[in-house]
């Protein structure tokens, strides 16, 4: 007969709060126009981004990753060493090994937690969020810190017309603890690898070895991967409010994937949601982060300044993969805390 063996008692989980780093370079539609023979009119119209950030030399995965942790870590008032999990989320990260997990681990202080890295490109934030999840309501961790860091601007080609103008640079984390009610909602999930090679490399690292001056950069099939998104994603987003129990109209903000404005406010109307849900358009100032946009776009609704949105907030992540994620969260209160 099968042992009985005991378990944690399990319970709810929230986020507890949000942190953010964004490089000091900022970088306007005029500095990409040249290499991409192209106009600031021309890319607003396509993606509604403004300026973007690029990292400098010392602005690191790992660094980004541990500014943006120990801002959360303090607003969410959890001390180094009670964090049991690091997830970083990251498809800019080049080294094979040593993983990135450790890494910010270590530089924010939590020197005993178990850390890994997670990839599924844009999709990563809310897949690692996720697993934060499951982990904090089995009680097998206590408090997991979620990062997402992105160095995009080390694998774009400044003169591809279909990337360059298009991501940036930046890390977002959040602290995951444990609450008496649910404040993250069921997770609808999924991928469709038929559809891989709409957003990728068109090689592996491999291919450059013995070709110095190769290097795989990212491609996208834009057009492609806009009606995949307006068709799949906002149905995916729909399921998440259904499955969290309440409607469209109970959300105080939308927080999706900061890929293009146009997409974002496509997926807004999709939804149908009422004026009085914030849309999170982080994107304009902030490009296009992959797996940092969705934290990086809750800190700006947060803490930008004016009034920050209380309640429920539908988040959804997509992109290379094709990997999808979404999900109901209660946003954390704004809180005055030590960068």
């Amino acid at each position: 007969m099968p042992t009985n063996l005991s378990v944690r008692r399990p319970g709810g989980a929230r986020i507890l709060g949000v942190g953010a780093y964004r490089p000091a370079r900022v970088v306007p539609n005029s500095a990409i126009c040249e290499l991409i023979q192209s106009t600031d009119e021309w890319i607003q119209q396509r993606s509604g981004i403004v300026s973007r950030r690029f990292a400098g030399p010392d602005e690191t995965v790992i660094a980004m990753g541990v500014a943006a942790g120990r801002q959360a870590l303090a607003r969410a008032g959890v001390a180094a060493d009670e964090v049991d999990v690091v997830l970083v989320a990251s498809m800019s990260y080049l080294y094979q090994s040593p993983p990135a997990g450790p890494q910010v681990a270590h530089g924010v202080g939590a020197t005993r937690a178990a850390a890994l890295d997670l990839g599924a490109a844009c999709a990563g934030f809310c897949h690692a969020l996720a697993v934060a999840d499951s982990l904090v309501r089995a009680a097998t961790a206590r408090h997991v810190l979620v990062v997402g860091a992105e160095r995009m601007s080390d694998i774009i080609d400044p003169t591809d017309r279909s990337t360059a103008f298009l991501f940036g640079d930046a890390a977002g984390a959040v602290v995951v603890g444990p609450a008496e009610q649910p404040g993250i909602g069921p997770t609808v999930w999924g991928s469709d690898g038929t559809k891989s090679g709409l957003i990728g490399h068109p090689d592996s690292w491999l291919a450059a070895r013995d070709k110095p001056d190769y290097w795989p950069t990212m491609r996208m099939a834009g057009r492609e991967v806009f009606r995949w998104a307006i068709t799949e994603v906002a149905g995916l987003a729909g399921q998440a409010v259904a499955e969290a129990g309440i409607q469209v109209a109970d959300l105080a903000a939308f927080i999706p994937h900061q890929a293009n404005l146009r997409i974002i406010d496509r997926l807004a109307r999709e939804l149908g949601l009422p004026e009085s849900v914030v849309v999170a358009r982080d994107v304009a100032t902030a490009g296009n982060t992959s797996a940092a946009s969705i934290p990086l776009a809750m800190d700006t609704l947060l803490y930008a300044g004016g009034e920050s949105p209380a309640g429920a907030a539908l988040i959804a992540g997509f992109g290379s993969g094709l990997s999808y994620s979404a999900m109901v969260v209660n946003l954390p209160p704004a809180v005055s805390a030590p960068d």
